[in-house]
């Protein structure tokens, strides 16, 4: 999205002050931006613990110790831990920012895991200390059980961050209680290029209070800033809880970064002494494998691809997008010949030939942006896939297009798209009968968000491939807070009986704004 940061920024002290005060309301880890390497006592994980890309065998367990030790993860099929089994994971140091990450393997299939993380002084491994539990289900290997996630994404953007007056990020206990299988963030887990302000008036004249950090208190340049903006959501008791039950699949965007970023873009923003997109986006990369369980990033994997498929069972694969590593520059968005478009050629391919070999009842396309809305990047250029040209595909949309036909003339059922990004929620079908290009099946695309950022106005749909807006709740004005405009996540239910795919769209509190069920084994819907 075109959110432009704010232009001023407090001091340092005052920023830190505005912290203490604010943090009294919340239970809060160690605030500094880098553990202490002569602390006494045991190694402690006070930042939690996470799990990610879990599948039918095995899975990643995340987290953070306040000094060097060895990661130890023990699992069992009871809460009490009895006959648990270990798995000795990687030593933590600086080099990663204390953070480390353990591959489960051999897990068994359709079953509650209970695991506990323990930190240990590498040098005494008997000194431990006090253990960190979190909980995950792994994926079936038949469809009797059905599935169930949510998705959301932007989170502490423009300025609106973790308020104690609020209870935090109190929209993650709303998607706690409901126990999906895992969640789905689609991207802007961070906001980079977002300064967190000690407070912020609202237009009737209340105040929003945040908790601060000395690395939010800028724009992140550095790789120790990066790790600090990452680590900022993790200060919140709601988000800790939530990661201890619910696993994750975690995608980025822009604000990982900044602002409409492209590779190789050179910033003109008096705010950044590092003006190379490509320096900051390395430097937030590698935060990023740090802060996140991701089986494609290091240490899993060296290569260091945020696109992937994860597969859940005989009913669900969920194909992670990157629609911003690879992309060309923005643009107006108006060539005829576009190979490199915004997922590039080589993901594109991927893309393609997993979509083939894909024997899921279901397809999720998770994409960190939408489609046919028209996402603007200055006065002529543009942000996403539409360009608000109604016609013949041209830029971006050619690779798109040749997605939509290759997925008709393969006869690939069950596909529908995931985002966020926008800020608003709305439902839109997209068919060949509305469209300029009509050599597609019809198909669904979702779109929920934010979990903790600025809500802004609806944006305009593009007509070449068709898009009908369903439904749609957006604010009539740009960036209102979490206090005037409700939080929104999506859910995604698939009944394992009759296949039938359901998607529900929520506000924090639970309510259900719109609903729609899908029928299986059908290219089109």
């Amino acid at each position: 999205m075109s959110h432009r940061p704010p232009s001023s920024l407090p001091g340092r002290r005052g920023v830190l002050r505005g912290s203490l005060a604010a943090s009294a309301a919340l239970a809060l880890p160690t605030l500094g931006s880098a553990p202490a390497l002569s602390l006494s006592g045991r190694p402690k994980a006070a930042w939690g613990v996470q799990a990610g890309d879990v599948s039918a065998h095995s899975g990643l367990i995340w987290t953070r110790s306040d000094r060097p030790a060895r990661m130890i993860v023990e699992t069992s099929a009871t809460e009490s831990f009895r006959n648990p089994i270990r798995w000795n994971g990687p030593l933590i140091g600086a080099r990663t920012d204390f953070t480390g990450t353990t591959r489960l393997r051999d897990l068994p299939p359709g079953e509650q895991i209970h695991y506990r993380v323990l930190l240990a002084d590498p040098d005494d491994p008997r000194r431990t200390g006090e253990p960190v539990t979190g909980t995950f289900r792994t994926s079936p290997v038949n469809r009797r059980g059905g599935v169930r996630f949510l998705w959301s994404g932007d989170i502490a953007g423009q300025g609106w961050g973790i308020n104690p007056d609020r209870g935090g990020y109190r929209v993650y206990e709303d998607m706690r209680v409901l126990n999906p299988d895992f969640f789905l963030c689609s991207g802007d887990n961070i906001y980079a290029d977002g300064p967190i302000l000690p407070s912020v008036t609202l237009p009737d004249g209340r105040i929003w209070r945040n908790v601060t950090t000395e690395e939010k208190s800028k724009v992140a340049e550095t790789l120790a800033e990066f790790r600090g903006a990452f680590r900022y959501n993790l200060l919140d008791e709601n988000l800790r809880r939530f990661n201890a039950q619910v696993p994750s699949i975690v995608q980025w965007d822009d604000h990982e970064v900044h602002n409409n970023w492209y590779p190789g873009q050179i910033l003109d923003d008096a705010r950044y002494t590092e003006k190379s997109t490509d320096v900051l986006s390395a430097r937030s990369l590698r935060a990023f494998s740090e802060y996140f369980p991701v089986s494609t990033l290091p240490p899993g994997d060296a290569e260091g691809r945020v696109y992937r498929v994860l597969r859940h069972g005989p009913l669900l694969d969920v194909f992670v997008l990157d629609m911003r590593s690879y992309r060309n520059a923005n643009s107006p968005g108006r060539q005829a010949d576009d190979t490199t478009g915004i997922l590039g050629a080589r993901q594109l391919a991927w893309l393609k030939r997993e979509l083939s070999r894909s024997r899921a009842t279901w397809k999720v396309i998770a994409s960190d942006m939408p489609l046919g809305l028209v996402v603007p990047d200055g006065k002529v250029n543009f942000e996403a896939v539409a360009q608000g040209d109604p016609g013949t595909p041209l830029g971006r949309e050619l690779q798109i297009a040749e997605l939509l036909r290759h997925i008709k003339h393969d006869r690939i059922t069950g596909t529908l798209w995931l985002t966020t990004d926008v800020h608003y929620t709305s439902a839109q079908r997209y068919d060949p009968s509305r469209a300029a290009f009509q050599d597609f099946e019809p198909f669904w695309e979702f779109v929920s968000g934010p979990l903790a950022a600025g809500g802004f106005q609806a944006l305009k749909l593009d007509g070449t491939f068709g898009p009908e807006q369903k439904f749609i709740k957006a604010p009539n004005r740009a960036n209102t807070s979490p206090m005037e405009t409700p939080p929104y996540f999506g859910e995604v239910e698939i009944d394992g009986d009759s296949g039938e795919l359901t998607v529900r769209l929520r506000q924090e509190g639970g309510d259900v704004l719109f609903s729609k069920t899908l029928e299986p084994g059908r290219v089109g819907q």
